[in-house]
């Protein structure tokens, strides 16, 4: 540790020296190169995690990296600064400053060639991005930096470094990206900038059962790893619904939809939040197809609970996964003690899921029977809407069709 907490000193001092500003950005060069070289390709066990007063540094570096790339000079050293702060969870104090290094960074036209980079940056200061620091930045500020996040899962390969064969990769997934900009949906200060062009590789990937698996697996892994509030009171879901529906993101408010009936983010006897939440899934399937519901009833009914989410439940709600207990600690909560469930447990999560989805069918006013009539009923309009226009995806419950009207409710 201690070559490298003396090279971030040697960038400090530089960056603060009387220097011109190209031999300050020349020789700062010279040290981040190896400290890049250090934290991509040294052992794992040596490799000590970015301290807090690192971070100055790599962003002063890249401040003034902004001016000099030059073609006869690869810009390699601004891609390992840009991995140093990628490989580590940054605070969300430093959000505002690296907001304006982010959104030259993310422009598929910058030299760095570093979006994935950049978008794993991105994800990885989520908190940052709602701090309080943030309403004072100017809107056209936060609408640059959505317009050059622009489709997440877009995005050019690294460039290699110098004198080796290897690309600096960022071990990027693009959903975790989604998830911020899903957040963002929800969000007062950023719920405006979003364009329906953020999410159009992401409806499409959400158009499949596996894709739809896949968001919901990085929705919980970011509320639970990462410690952080996602979509976490009812305003919020309804927040974000609402937004995407105005986009026409369909696949993506279904998602969060799911989120909301099936996470355990919120308290199964919280009466006034689940109405709300239920007024606002009552009307999305009602306007855009009862059969997109075949898809919400099987993620409830998902017998194949992780211990992740089971223990996010069990941290949550004092030990209960059955969502009743009052709540423990408040989200974003505390690293929570992890065990392993036992036979009772598994029990209680089997009747939350029973629970969950009578209170489903009963929002519709279906018992079981008129359930089944009902979702066939809209299957088949949609198939033969499908073959008419002379295309059959065979995902059937991704397309609007015909409204059925809703029967009697039978306990």
């Amino acid at each position: 540790m201690g070559n490298v907490e003396l090279g971030f000193l040697g960038i400090t001092e530089i960056l603060n020296s009387k220097y011109e500003r190209h031999d300050r950005y020349w020789m700062t060069s010279k040290i981040v190169e190896p400290l890049g070289k250090h934290f991509y390709f040294g052992d794992p066990e040596d490799i000590v995690c970015v301290q807090r007063a690192w971070i100055s540094p790599l962003l002063g570096f890249l401040s003034l990296s902004e001016k000099f790339y030059v073609m006869d000079s690869p810009p390699y050293p601004g891609s390992m600064a840009l991995y140093i702060l990628s490989s580590n969870r940054v605070s969300a104090d430093f959000a505002a400053g690296i907001l304006p290094i982010l959104t030259s960074t993310l422009l598929p036209t910058h030299p760095l060639q570093s979006r994935s980079l950049a978008l794993k940056i991105f994800y990885r200061l989520m908190s940052g991005w709602f701090s309080s620091q943030m309403q004072n930045i100017l809107y056209k500020d936060l609408d640059q930096l959505l317009q050059a996040v622009g489709d997440p899962f877009k995005f050019a390969p690294n460039l290699p470094l110098r004198g080796a064969k290897a690309a600096i990769t960022a071990d990027y997934e693009p959903m975790r990206a989604a998830v911020v900009l899903i957040e963002f949906a929800s969000s007062a200060l950023w719920r405006n900038h979003l364009r329906r062009s953020n999410f159009t590789s992401c409806e499409e990937v959400l158009s499949t059962e596996e894709g739809r698996r896949i968001a919901l697996d990085c929705m919980l892994s970011t509320a639970t790893c990462n410690w952080l509030a996602l979509l976490h009171t009812p305003a919020k879901i309804v927040a974000a619904i609402g937004r995407l529906e105005e986009l026409q993101c369909l696949n993506t408010a279904e998602v969060v939809i799911a989120w909301a009936w099936t996470a355990g983010v919120m308290n199964a006897v919280d009466h006034n939040g689940w109405k709300l939440v239920g007024d606002y899934t009552l009307r999305f399937y009602r306007n855009h197809g009862i059969g997109r519901l075949t898809a919400l009833k099987r993620r409830i009914t998902d017998p194949t609970v992780d211990r992740e989410h089971f223990s996010f439940l069990a941290a949550h709600y004092e030990g209960s996964p059955c969502r009743t207990g009052s709540v423990k600690r408040p989200i974003p909560f505390t690293r929570p003690s992890w065990r392993e469930p036992n036979p009772t447990d598994w029990t209680d999560l089997r009747i939350s899921q029973v629970c969950q989805l009578r209170r489903l069918y009963h929002l519709f006013c279906y018992d079981t029977a008129t359930w089944k009539e009902a979702v066939a009923a809209e299957r088949m309009v949609v198939v033969e809407e499908a073959v008419v226009s002379g295309v059959v995806d065979g995902e059937m419950d991704v397309s609007p069709g015909r409204r059925v009207k809703p029967v009697s409710f039978t306990d």
